[in-house]
């Protein structure tokens, strides 16, 4: 039975709304399986859709409906301004996690001024988005990022060759690579494992059936990995330095304390994101 294009999107929009899924989900896959932009779409809204197409969107819809996450179907989300590839080797990009690349953007400039030879490594990079989005938005960085896993590593990589982006990738387990080569850093990123093993119960199975659960739970508290890094910053950073986290909503008192411990005389800032929700840990020495 053949559909026209709004018709389609009605009878997915319903659907999608009944099983709790947003409703946007149904026009990115539409857009996404007819290859067309959101103008295109709107102008086309009473043309009928090809049978084979159909069947597609009918398809995706019902897979995202049972839990697929539609960035792993359409296999892209864009940050800051870009798009990065996904597939189910990383974490999905955040907004929120835009906001921890602005704000190190702003700390760097006001940290290092017009200081040249600047390193930066990104700690479990996933898709690399927060190294490729630094290196492309300040060039005159140095950029390495790290993921224990290989196969982020290679959705990583692709992304900088697509995107442009002169950075090095290295395997390893957080700052070890590095401790063990003797090599230092001036800035440290990190958007690390933050969720409490617990909040699985009530969780999205969009999230915990589908984005790699090492890339989201740490530890009861889901504090693990940022007492891992107090032990192992001092010795991947030089002397001035600006280290950068993105937190769980409510952990800001708590990771704020493990680098005043650490760095007792550093500048530490809890930075709320844009919903009022402590969402980033600055730690800058100067």
């Amino acid at each position: 039975m053949s559909k026209k294009v709004y018709e389609a999107l009605n009878w997915a929009s319903s659907f999608l709304k009944e099983a709790g899924r947003e409703e946007f989900a149904a026009e990115v896959l539409l857009r996404y399986i007819l290859g067309i932009d959101r103008t295109t779409l709107f102008a086309a809204m009473r043309d009928e859709i090809a049978s084979d197409n159909l069947r597609r969107f009918e398809k995706a819809v019902r897979e995202h409906v049972a839990g697929k996450p539609v960035q792993y179907m359409i296999g892209q989300e864009e940050f800051y301004g870009r798009p990065f590839r996904v597939n189910e080797e990383v974490l999905i990009p955040r907004p929120e996690t835009e906001e921890l690349v602005e704000g190190a953007l702003k700390r760097i400039r006001a940290i290092f001024g017009t200081a040249e030879n600047i390193k930066l490594a990104d700690i479990g990079t996933g898709s690399g988005a927060i190294a490729i989005s630094m290196k492309l938005e300040m060039p005159e960085l140095t950029v390495t990022a790290t993921d224990i896993a290989a196969g982020s590593l290679a959705v990583a990589e692709e992304n900088a060759r697509r995107l442009g982006a002169d950075v090095a990738f290295v395997e390893g387990d957080l700052l070890k690579p590095f401790i063990e080569a003797g090599e230092r850093f001036d800035v440290i990123l990190s958007n690390p494992p933050y969720i409490p093993e617990g909040d699985k119960a009530w969780m999205s199975d969009v999230v915990t059936e589908h984005e790699p659960h090492r890339a989201l739970f740490a530890g009861s508290d889901g504090l693990d990995f940022y007492r891992r890094f107090m032990e192992e910053l001092p010795g991947a950073l030089n002397r001035r330095a600006l280290v950068g986290f993105e937190i769980g909503a409510g952990q800001g008192a708590a990771v704020a304390s493990l680098c005043k411990k650490t760095f007792p005389s550093a500048n530490v800032e809890i930075i709320n994101d844009l919903h009022g929700k402590d969402r980033m840990v600055f730690v800058g020495r100067t």
